[in-house]
């Protein structure tokens, strides 16, 4: 199995914008900064005084003749911001301790507070990009947050099932429903999908997984969003999130990339908040060694995803490492 390069990063890098002090690209600067930090973007994607829809602009898009019923714009509004795990330059999420990452689950608690508190804001979606190869262009440990005036495509389909499922199931939740079974798989060699679990999460491999690595850290209770995490369950969650980050990089031996992303009701109050159930996503990239890649290309792109090894298969590869990461002695 091939090693990738490690690429060696000093502590503090004067010519990081997102190092504690630093001067950003517009010119504001960053706070000397001794845990999680937390700004403004300085290119936010959606804005709070974004203007309103015209029918100017439904006709710049779809043409003078453009029936209402093909072509829709509509205008977003929100915040977006950068959050920054560690001031430390040199490390990842999987090189933190369970302490500093119960700080960023923290602040995520923090923002999901505020941002709910905000009329104009319907959704918060939290997530981070690891590696150059998922287009992350700085590697300081940190994650993004963009709060919306609407429920996200991917939530709202989730948000969907999660209706449906209850209604279907005497008002059952679809996620406590799925771990009850896998925590019942687990003891089962053949459909063990589980990669690890403490008081509070599981870690799985979801049954339906497309990436070969792909993950879900699951929260045990019903809890519908971040805010509702009690002390205990902040640092079982940060355990679930060391633990398989860790085992990802130690499965290559290499800093292993993926976007990230925490799944959880929109504002607090909102009608469909009690269907909701907290989870993280995982999708990684790679698939045989820290340079090859798995893509969505041909029948798996047009028809349906085809899988390069079972859930099962990459449940056990990812159980079998070791909990301690690669670089420490």
């Amino acid at each position: 199995m091939e090693e990738s390069k490690n690429e060696q990063r000093p502590q503090y890098d004067p010519q990081c914008y997102l190092c504690p002090g630093n001067k950003r690209a517009t010119g504001a600067q960053n706070d000397n900064y001794k845990t999680t930090y937390v700004f403004t973007n300085d290119y936010s994607a959606v804005h709070s005084n974004q203007p309103p829809c015209t029918p100017n602009d439904l006709a710049q898009v779809a043409g003078s003749d453009a029936s209402k019923d093909l072509f829709r714009v509509e205008s977003v509004k929100g915040q977006c911001k950068v959050v920054c795990f560690s001031p430390r330059h040199d490390l990842t999420l999987a090189e933190l301790t369970v302490e500093e990452i119960k700080q960023v689950v923290q602040v995520w608690q923090h923002i999901y507070t505020e941002m709910s508190a905000d009329p104009t804001i319907e959704y918060v979606q939290l997530f981070e990009n690891k590696g150059s190869m998922m287009g992350c262009s700085n590697p300081h440990p940190h994650g993004q947050m963009w709060a919306l005036s609407g429920v996200p495509s991917e939530p709202a389909k989730e948000i969907a099932s999660f209706k449906d499922f209850s209604k279907a199931h005497n008002n059952s939740c679809l996620l406590c429903s799925y771990v009850t079974a896998e925590q019942a798989n687990a003891c089962k060699d053949t459909t063990n999908r589980v990669i690890l679990q403490n008081d509070s999460f599981v870690v799985v491999v979801p049954f339906w997984a497309v990436w070969p690595f792909e993950a879900m850290i699951v929260a045990k209770d019903h809890v519908s969003h971040v805010k509702q995490l009690n002390s205990k369950q902040v640092e079982d969650l940060a355990q679930a999130m060391q633990g398989l980050t860790i085992r990802y990089d130690n499965l290559f031996q290499s800093s292993f990339p993926y976007s990230m992303g925490l799944h959880q009701s929109p504002t607090a109050n909102h009608k469909d908040a009690e269907y909701c159930h907290l989870h993280l996503h995982f999708y990684p990239p790679l698939l045989r060694s820290a340079a090859v890649r798995k893509f969505l290309v041909g029948f798996e792109m047009m028809a349906e995803p085809q899988r390069d090894l079972t859930a099962e298969q990459a449940a056990a590869r990812l159980r079998s490492l070791n909990p301690v990461h690669y670089k420490h002695n």
